[in-house]
């Protein structure tokens, strides 16, 4: 009986004390891979909203370079083309836009830091977006209250196929070379934004690109 005794008190069971320090060291292995497994799910939703930007912004670059070739290839010293019928083609839409930057390009193009809240475009003279179906140039003047604030990542929502209902978070401003008066000389310097609100962050993502066209002469 004194053998047995002794082997059962060899035996006994956890203090509360070596369970807790069990469950503290458990719960903080689950709490940091739930943590790790959260800032991955967010990091590749970033990369993921970044990718589908920048998707669409390569979309307005592309359709700038188009109109811009367009236009040159029909360049004539002199001819003006009729903007006011229902009628366009691609080197008139570029040709509305030198009229449209030349109108605006008294103003600078807004500030781009990076650390300022996201806002809803409105200068009406030099804000725009290009519409990559149609190869259109939309601004508030076309379309009032086309610019609307980022719900998401900044993208281009469409009423149908062909026709935009918004720009949510992305914009077109436009500057031409410095000094330059005329209609026709120098560059056009094309800023493409973008800005959304992240989750879980105290600052918005930014994106943007410049896109440089010259304009012909002669």
């Amino acid at each position: 009986m004194l053998g047995f005794t002794a082997a059962r008190k060899r035996e006994s069971g956890d203090t509360l004390i070596e369970v807790l320090f069990a469950v503290m060291i458990f719960s903080f292995i689950v709490v940091t891979a739930l943590s790790l497994m959260n800032q991955g799910v967010a990091a590749s939703q970033r990369a993921l909203e970044i990718t589908t930007v920048r998707q669409q912004m390569d979309g307005q670059a592309e359709v700038l370079r188009f109109l811009h070739e367009s236009y040159v290839e029909a360049y004539q010293v002199g001819y003006v083309f009729n903007v006011t019928d229902p009628l366009t083609s691609p080197a008139e839409e570029y040709y509305k836009l030198i009229q449209f930057v030349q109108n605006g390009n008294s103003t600078p193009v807004t500030p781009f830091n990076g650390s300022a809240p996201c806002v809803v475009p409105a200068k009406a003279s030099k804000d725009f977006i290009l519409n990559p179906v149609t190869a259109q140039v939309i601004t508030l003047n076309t379309k009032p209250g086309v610019f609307e604030k980022a719900t998401a990542a900044a993208q281009l929502t469409y009423q149908t196929a062909t026709t935009i209902n918004h720009s949510q978070g992305i914009w077109v401003e436009a500057m031409r070379s410095p000094g330059v008066t005329g209609a026709l000389a120098g560059y056009i310097d094309f800023h493409i934004r973008a800005c959304w609100e992240v989750p879980g962050s105290d600052l918005p993502m930014n994106l943007g690109t410049i896109v440089r066209l010259y304009e012909p002469r002669g």
